[in-house]
């Protein structure tokens, strides 16, 4: 069958994205880019403290980690609220030794139901971005602008008061998003947004109140993909991330500085039997020299003045 005329006059038809919020671009061929301290790789790890209601909606979809038995789900319930109340303190252990300051992904209810663990990340020094009002609302098309709107500026407004920082980074639940999702970012005065998974390094992204950025948060490396989803062993979870590690840590040798990303889950990763796995994985990481270890807001500063 033949295309119509209609098909071919597609606005966006063109070369790169079907869309304006960023130029595409191929990493080979942007120019290097400098860490502080002459630093090879940025070493950027960030929990998440979610809070999934335990009767959850699931609309428009449920996210990963979501209840998924007949109410109430007991069993996947207290699982996640065994990272909030357990793994964390694992996690937060195997970061210390290095000396690491985390970028923590946080639902704004955990800062409300559980104000000593925001205190925990505080006193650490970690970043706190936010993620969204808890795992049952999601960011999605069906969503009114002025609704999404109302749910960001209630989100920052929770962890801006319990943190006592500025909050400019954002991971929606899910990582779902509406056509809308970036410019109400921007015009809450975001800095960087962590749901889109199309790159290693920073970039631009364009919105109708200004510059955002984009961050490399990936879902390939992290420990509820690898763990639970793919069922990999807690073997093939340090190797994947060594082996990560080690090709961007190649690279940087002559393409210029990478971020190694690492997202993490406590009631995943901080179990008993899988907590040594991150934590050789990071013996591994650090034992390399030119690794700085950042938060999300820092690695982007040092990016955005590489590129003026």
């Amino acid at each position: 069958m033949s295309l119509t005329d209609e098909h071919l006059q597609y606005p966006l038809r063109r070369y790169g994205m079907d869309h304006d919020r960023y130029d595409w671009s191929m990493l080979p061929q942007r120019a290097p880019v400098a860490w502080p301290n002459n630093a090879r790789v940025a070493l950027w790890v960030v929990p998440a403290l979610e809070w999934f209601p335990l009767d959850m909606k699931g609309q428009p979809f449920k996210p990963p980690g979501a209840m998924q038995t007949a109410y109430p789900d007991l069993r996947h319930y207290t699982l996640r609220d065994y990272g909030n109340r357990v793994g964390i303190f694992r996690l937060m252990k195997a970061l210390d030794k290095h000396g690491i300051r985390a970028s923590v992904a946080v639902n704004a209810a955990v800062a409300v139901r559980y104000p000593s663990l925001i205190a925990e990340c505080t006193k650490r020094h970690w970043e706190i971005i936010a993620n969204g009002l808890d795992m049952d609302h999601l960011h999605h098309a069906g969503l009114p602008p002025e609704e999404e709107k109302k749910l960001i500026d209630s989100t920052l407004q929770i962890l801006r008061n319990a943190s006592g920082q500025a909050v400019r980074g954002w991971l929606s639940p899910a990582k779902s998003e509406s056509a809308a999702t970036l410019d109400l970012l921007a015009a809450a005065g975001m800095d960087y947004v962590c749901d889109w998974v199309n790159d290693d390094m920073p970039y631009a992204m364009r919105t109708a109140h200004g510059a955002l950025h984009a961050m490399p948060h990936p879902v390939d490396i992290d420990d509820y993909t690898i763990l639970v989803q793919n069922h990999h062993t807690e073997n093939d979870f340090r190797d994947q991330l060594c082996d990560q590690f080690d090709l961007l840590y190649r690279e940087s040798a002559t393409q210029g500085g990478r971020v190694m990303a690492i997202s993490l889950h406590p009631w995943v990763i901080g179990q008993p039997y899988r907590i040594k796995a991150l934590e050789e994985a990071l013996a591994h990481i650090m034992k390399h020299k030119g690794v700085w270890a950042a938060t999300g807001q820092e690695i982007l500063q040092a990016w955005k003045a590489g590129q003026a």
